[in-house]
């Protein structure tokens, strides 16, 4: 599947490169990690995308803050590369190849691509001092019991595994990582342009996690989990 993203297949099934709800990414990742007190000096993203994460990211933390995004997609990489400058910079490559060492590593909505993603987890922990990662919950009961949306995931966006809240964290403690804090984040109630079926959902979505948020992310689905691990 890595293919997808250095063959053209990804930038012809999402030509924005999910640019669109990078700045409301970014608000979520800078506000766990002014929750928790941690200021990283040095920041690093694998798998950057369009670059507008990190871009955003850095404009919210001080300045002298060092930004570097990685991405093996030629794709991504031409993409994000013209929005460097300053403290920010893109490398193209891997950033589980590289001997650099950061205070923060982003993973946001990568690892669910990754066949071997256990490989992978165990790999990213001692390349940075905290992690933030940003995962899709798409094992709802409204997902599972459709169907179809999995595999449309599977086929536009690469994804080949599939999280809820549990079993993501569980991934993550399996792999090593102490779990600092974590929430839920919602793109199919809080961002604007939803499609016609996210609106539909949208008020009982919102209405369910006002009274039990496992349950509307385990039953109702459209929600993410943000996690800050060591």
């Amino acid at each position: 599947m890595e293919t997808i993203y250095t063959d053209g297949t990804y930038l012809r099934n999402n030509p924005d490169w999910h640019v669109d709800d990078s700045a409301w990414k970014a608000g979520y990742v800078a506000g766990i990690l002014e929750r928790n007190g941690i200021a990283p000096a040095t920041v690093a993203e694998i798998g950057c995308g369009a670059g507008e994460v990190i871009r955003g990211l850095a404009t919210r933390l001080p300045p002298g803050t060092r930004f570097t995004g990685y991405d093996i997609s030629p794709d991504a990489y031409a993409l994000c590369s013209r929005k460097a400058g300053g403290e920010l910079q893109f490398r193209f490559g891997d950033l589980l190849e590289d001997s650099e060492h950061f205070d923060l590593a982003m993973a946001i909505d990568v690892f669910e691509h990754v066949e071997d993603y256990f490989g992978f987890l165990r790999r990213l922990r001692g390349r940075a001092t905290h992690k933030v990662f940003h995962i899709p919950l798409e094992l709802s009961a409204l997902m599972v019991a459709r169907g179809r949306p999995l595999l449309e995931q599977r086929r536009s966006v690469g994804h080949l595994h599939h999280f809820c809240k549990e079993t993501a964290l569980a991934s993550l403690e399996d792999t090593g990582y102490r779990v600092i804090d974590h929430c839920y984040t919602s793109g199919r109630t809080q961002l604007a342009g939803l499609g016609w079926k996210s609106r539909l959902l949208k008020w009982p979505r919102e209405a369910l996690y006002r009274v039990n948020p496992d349950a509307a992310a385990r039953t109702l689905g459209g929600y993410s989990l943000l996690v800050l691990a060591e």
